[in-house]
């Protein structure tokens, strides 16, 4: 029988979502839960642009959480929000389903979350009997599964880099205060913080030290940002000359004196800047690169695409957002906790290919 799925959040990678979901062989899609009163009693397909489906949007939480399904795949805002998406998810998992989300991912390692984020998600967890899993991309499975699995395939590692290069031309969001893009190079962005940079994307680094059995001597962080020579326009505007145009920062695992463990980030606003940096060698840009200096020695290059335009944002949030869903049947098997890609077998993702 399918697995049935009430998506809660229909941004992006919900819509995303819910199309694949819609044919399906594994799973059903049993409700959608919105924010904005404009898609309140939407047909499912309409939202996604396509033909009615036979399953309405709603505003009403409550009601929906009342439908028979396995899960909810829980797509809301960032960390941001934590406060309201930490009572989402809790309201979730009390309802009697298992949760999946996107959205907490400093979740994506749950034994290193200060407790006051880890404790109402637990109690929920606890009270029905019921797991939830977070994931992502980065952070998620292109820094925790993806170095995890090659790293299974060594003898000895000296070093591990866990790379995104990804250029943000085209991305819609607002990422000046948090990156530094389009403000000058002395303004501080949010990430340059040492503490909230780890907190954003470095818990994927214990949970690989915990993985491999070493003892973190300490974490910390470079930021880095590379000044517009001349005005550059893109998609969603111009950098001005003299404010930040790309960043690069790293999120180093320290072990035995030395950055064995490291995230690194290269964040382009389009691909002239920062022609000395590290970018994409099988695309022009927007990858994942995995590099281990060790015994072997290995070098994984992956990129994401949408089937239709090639676009990597939707693409990779696609990836994200089955991520989640792909792993719903497995979460029966596991103690009803906080659960990482630790806790999970390996997730080859059941009907994806279809029978004729």
């Amino acid at each position: 029988m399918a697995h049935k799925v009430i998506v809660w959040g229909t941004g992006v990678v919900g819509k995303l979502v819910i199309r694949e979901l819609l044919d399906h062989p594994e799973f059903e899609l049993a409700g959608v839960i919105v924010h904005d009163p404009a898609k309140n009693g939407v047909d499912a397909g309409v939202l996604i642009g396509g033909a009615p489906v036979g399953v309405v949007a709603t505003t009403d939480v409550r009601s929906a959480l009342d439908t028979d399904a396995a899960a909810v795949a829980y797509f809301g805002p960032t960390a941001e929000f934590a406060l309201e998406n930490i009572q989402n998810m809790a309201l979730a998992l009390r309802s009697g389903k298992h949760v999946v989300s996107t959205a907490m991912t400093p979740l994506v390692y749950p034994d290193v979350c200060p407790p006051e984020l880890r404790a109402e998600l637990e109690k929920a967890c606890a009270e029905s009997g019921k797991a939830c899993f977070t994931t992502g991309i980065d952070p998620g499975f292109a820094n925790d599964l993806f170095p995890l699995t090659l790293l299974g395939v060594c003898g000895r590692v000296d070093s591990v880099r866990i790379q995104e290069l990804v250029d943000y031309d085209s991305y819609a969001g607002d990422y000046s205060k948090v990156m530094g893009f389009g403000l000058p190079v002395s303004a501080q962005a949010v990430l340059e913080i040492p503490q909230v940079l780890v907190f954003a994307w470095g818990h994927t680094i214990p949970m690989i030290a915990d993985a491999v059995g070493v003892k973190l001597d300490r974490i910390d962080t470079v930021y880095e940002k590379w000044a517009a020579p001349a005005d550059i326009p893109y998609q969603h505007g111009v950098i001005e000359a003299g404010c930040c145009a790309a960043v690069r920062f790293e999120i180093r695992g320290w072990v035995g004196g030395e950055p064995r463990i490291v995230i690194e980030h290269v964040n382009r606003i389009t691909n002239q800047t920062a022609p000395d940096w590290p970018r994409a060698a099988s695309v022009e840009n927007d990858a994942y690169r995995i590099i281990i200096k060790g015994s072997p020695e290995i070098t994984q290059e992956t990129a994401f695409r949408h089937e239709v335009d090639a676009d990597p944002v939707s693409g990779g949030c696609l990836a994200t957002g089955m991520r989640a869903v792909n792993a719903i049947p497995y979460l029966d098997d596991l103690p009803p906790r906080l659960v990482s890609a630790l806790d999970l077998p390996l997730i080859p993702g059941r009907g994806v290919i279809r029978q004729s």
